[in-house]
């Protein structure tokens, strides 16, 4: 009997231990719940804790409430001057409805999936109402903001909201870029060219420049080398002349040796003249005046 009692205790104690366990639930800061009775919502809870429900009749819904990020797809669009573009954005929103969040889409998958498509519709309908200059350069921050704002039209209808929405990249489709890169690149070789045509014209000029400087100079060289020469000849004459009348044996002499220095060159120097020539005069006749012993020699 004793035993039989102490097993029902036992057992007593386990069903009230379980069901102590399913008495309470926690939520945690980063959660939020609602309490669903037979599957029926009848109440929410967004403050962190310890609280308590009906055992086996009540169970709980739990929902992020921090921020998370929907990432999209890169799609292209087409903007209102018909160019192309490949945009690549994402979301981050929050759960701020948590009833309306379960009586609609329920999950996060159902809700990535819901954004998603309004996300890829709204870039395609801002974008699309605007230029490729305003999406890449000029109104890039404002077009965010009118995406964001259409976004939560339609997410508050499942107790969402967008927090932000951003665009990753704007560019061109890659058969695009490649056109304007072979664009750019054909300019910068335009470009090299012009600056080496205008390189090879400058050096042209630089190196015409220097030398008609160099003929110049040589000229103004040659022209103060031939007067300085002309000085020269005639300072030389005139001492020449200057001695012929001091002493014109004496000159007649000099000029004479200088003669037979300048004919009779080593080798085979061969002169046909007359014995009596006044080219001898001085090889018999030192003093030059003895002519006819020169010829009968």
């Amino acid at each position: 009997m004793k035993k039989t009692l102490g097993v029902g205790l036992l057992v007593l104690l386990g069903i009230l231990i379980f069901v102590g366990f399913n008495s309470y639930y926690t939520v945690h800061q980063t959660q939020q719940a609602l309490v669903l009775q037979f599957g029926r919502v009848i109440g929410a809870v967004s403050e962190p804790g310890l609280h308590f429900k009906i055992p086996f009749v009540q169970n709980v819904e739990y929902f992020d409430r921090r921020i998370l990020d929907l990432d999209s797809p890169a799609q292209e669009v087409i903007a209102s001057d018909r160019k192309r573009l490949v945009v690549d954005a994402y979301s981050r929103y929050r759960i701020v409805n948590p009833l309306l969040f379960y009586q609609t889409i329920r999950t996060e998958a159902v809700a990535r999936s819901r954004l998603s498509t309004v996300l890829n519709a709204s870039l395609r309908r801002v974008l699309g109402e605007s230029t490729f200059q305003a999406v890449v350069r000029d109104e890039r921050e404002a077009l965010m903001g009118r995406i964001t704002d259409i976004m939560n039209v339609e997410a508050a209808k499942f107790g969402l909201l967008i927090v932000d929405t951003r665009i990753k990249r704007a560019d061109l489709p890659e058969a695009n870029s490649l056109a304007v890169y072979r664009r750019m690149q054909t300019e910068r070789q335009r470009e090299a060219a012009d600056f080496r045509a205008q390189g090879e014209e400058q050096s042209r000029r630089v190196r015409a420049n220097a030398n008609r400087e160099v003929t110049i100079i040589k000229a103004e060289a040659t022209r103060d080398g031939e007067k300085l020469r002309g000085e020269g000849d005639a300072e030389r004459n005139r001492i020449f002349a200057d001695a012929f009348t001091r002493d014109p044996d004496f000159f007649a002499f000099y000029r004479a040796m200088q003669a037979y220095e300048n004919g009779l060159n080593s080798g085979d120097t061969r002169l046909v003249l007359s014995p009596d020539s006044e080219f001898f005069r001085y090889f018999n006749d030192p003093l030059g005046k003895d002519r006819g012993a020169a010829g009968g020699q």
